[in-house]
């Protein structure tokens, strides 16, 4: 009797431990899942960021280079207005793509929010009447792209 309540005690302890190392390395391996898959999301905000940072200020300079044509005469340059205007539209293109990467990949509405604003204010460089107006929808764009830079920083300086 006292052998089978040995073996029993064994075999018991066994079970108890193949269970709790099963438990333990359940554990480990999601935690390391959860790493991974933090520092992958981590470096997709980054690209993303970038890429629109990138993409919106290829845009603002499209505006720009649209606009000047369009209300200021330079003697000597003959910029075609209209290929200016589709390279504009294009540069946009690239700009919403990359701020519905932004969208898709932030958890934050005031960021997304910020992306948009800076979309916005860009599209309004061609609103512009005159130089001094272009002065401060140019000024208000680059403070938006920055702030927009800045406001992504926490959201790619962690893993979690």
């Amino acid at each position: 009797m006292i052998v089978v309540a040995t073996s029993v005690i064994a075999v018991l302890g066994t079970l108890l431990g193949a269970t709790l190392s099963h438990v333990l390395q359940s554990r480990t391996a999601a935690r390391g899942q959860d790493f991974a898959r933090a520092e992958r999301l981590r470096q997709e905000r980054i690209d993303a960021y970038c890429a629109f940072g990138g993409a919106l200020a290829n845009y603002r300079r499209g505006q720009l280079d649209r606009w000047f044509p369009e209300h200021v005469d330079r003697p000597g340059e003959t910029a075609d207005v209209h290929e200016l205007r589709r390279e504009a539209y294009r540069l946009r293109a690239a700009a919403m793509e990359a701020m519905f990467r932004v969208e898709l990949l932030t958890e934050s509405p005031p960021l997304t929010a910020l992306a948009q604003d800076a979309m916005a204010s860009v599209d309004r460089i061609t609103t512009a009447d005159d130089r001094e107006e272009l002065r401060v929808i140019r000024d208000e764009s680059r403070g938006l792209m920055h702030e927009f830079i800045a406001a992504s920083r926490p959201h790619v300086n962690t893993v979690a």
